[in-house]
């Protein structure tokens, strides 16, 4: 490689024009056929090729002489192809309302294509959809193509293309949710049905976000009761929040094969309080993609509770919403935000309250402040 580069920076030189115009044919035909053939034994190898084509193919980047200043040098670095799509993006007044004021952080392609994309999952599914479409727009202008073959697999009892990656002047993984994934995993391999099988799902998924999402945040109470806690900058606040996800579906887990309903019930209570308690600030938008998938949750709750019922339990459940002050009667130890949704109306339930048999269990949500 290093003597092509060398022959590739020679001025007019033919030979230097001719190896280029070779290794951008190359670089064509390795990406065609990586795309026709995915799951080809040679796809890691060939992925690792492209990449070292494109460096190569990149012009060299050489800092002017400049005249002693008394500053220290700063290096310079390559322009993103992408800057576009981020100047656009941190403009926009309506993803603010609903973001905040958090301007993209990435210094690479790849990096801003995933983490606008994570952002997306946090807006109303309507405004989310036409900037993916937006987004594909501007990488296409900048040379970069969809690419469908090269997503990041997280285990969910669903198969579903979250957002595509990109290939071409932009190398970047895209993101999905695999049933494959879910059922080599070693968590289901006594639960392959019901809903510990979906649980199992949730609990995958939630973790594999932690690791990729450093916006997310906790607002679990039996972890940390009096604020929302970052998982990015308190590594050991996530570890907490992580073994406390996974403690709760193991006494679900039990619960399930003792077959009790109220115990079963309370289990799963337990557990989506778990689920929704990873939150982000300002919270996901109820309808946005992050939201819905807090809610499948919340569905197969209100099908444990019917269960109960339908086995002569008395059970009544209800995720508060609308204005906290109409609602704060059904909570306790609530937490309040200053951004996001509207002033004095409940953000996100992060507890259902119920009532079992005549006994009352609080709710618990996140709120905005009135001012």
């Amino acid at each position: 490689m290093q003597h092509l580069r060398q022959l590739l920076e020679i001025e007019n030189s033919e030979l230097a024009r001719l190896l280029r115009f070779s290794l951008y044919g190359l670089e064509a035909t390795l990406n065609q056929a990586r795309t026709q053939f995915p799951l080809d034994p040679g796809s890691e190898i060939c992925d690792e090729v492209l990449q070292e084509l494109h460096s190569l193919l990149q012009p060299s980047v050489i800092a002017p002489l400049q005249q002693d200043s008394g500053w220290e040098d700063i290096p310079l670095s390559n322009d993103l192809k992408l800057s576009r799509l981020r100047e656009a993006f941190d403009s926009d007044p309506e993803l603010s309302y609903y973001l905040g004021n958090s301007p993209l952080k990435s210094q690479t392609d790849s990096d801003l294509w995933n983490e606008i994309h994570h952002k997306l999952l946090r807006v109303p599914e309507d405004l989310a959809t036409s900037w993916r479409q937006r987004t594909l727009a501007l990488a296409q202008e900048a040379g970069a193509i969809e690419n469908h073959s090269d997503l990041h697999q997280l285990p969910f009892f669903r198969d579903e293309i979250i957002y595509p990656g990109l290939r071409g002047t932009v190398r970047a993984k895209g993101l999905c949710l695999s049933q494959k994934a879910l059922s080599n995993s070693e968590i289901v391999q006594n639960n392959e049905s019901g809903n510990l099988y979906l649980l199992a799902g949730f609990l995958l998924v939630c973790i594999k976000f932690i690791e990729l999402d450093p916006d997310l945040h906790h607002a679990l109470k039996s972890v940390f009761g009096f604020d929302v806690i970052s998982l990015h900058y308190q590594p050991e606040q996530r570890n907490q929040y992580i073994d406390a996800l996974g403690d709760r579906f193991e006494r679900t887990q039990k619960a399930e094969e003792n077959a009790e309903p109220l115990l079963t019930l309370r289990a799963w209570i337990d557990m989506d309080e778990a689920i929704h308690s990873l939150v982000f600030v300002p919270p996901a938008e109820r309808y946005s993609w992050w939201g819905k998938l807090q809610q499948e949750s919340r569905r197969i709750l209100k099908k444990v509770a019917d269960q109960a019922n339908a086995a002569g339990y008395e059970v009544r459940i209800r995720q508060l919403s609308g204005l906290y002050a109409d609602i704060c009667a059904l909570s306790k130890d609530d937490l309040q935000l200053n951004c996001g949704g509207v002033p004095g109306e409940v953000l996100t339930c992060l507890r259902v309250y119920a009532r079992i048999n005549q006994e009352e269990s609080l709710g618990r949500v996140l709120f905005r402040s009135s001012r």
